[in-house]
């Protein structure tokens, strides 16, 4: 069985917000993924950004100053 650690989780309400923020960390040099939302949330779609709690420290205010709407935003040991 693999080992949970911790990450940092963003929701959003539409599959198109998710989206966005995959280009944009794409366009920005910030690494993450998208992935369906883990079962101990529920969010408007079924995507969500997962980043490294390292990588959403350094890159936190670029993240939440864009104009995508967050839903949640956690921190999850996955």
């Amino acid at each position: 069985m693999r080992k949970k650690k911790p990450y940092q989780i963003l929701t959003f309400h539409t599959t198109s917000a998710a989206m966005a923020m995959e280009l944009y960390c794409k366009e920005h040099g910030i690494s993450g993924r998208l992935i369906p939302v883990p079962r101990e949330l529920s969010a408007g779609c079924g995507l969500a950004w997962r980043i490294e709690p390292e990588e959403y420290a350094r890159y936190k205010d670029d993240l939440l100053d864009t104009s995508v709407e967050i839903e949640q935003n956690v921190e999850l040991m996955i």
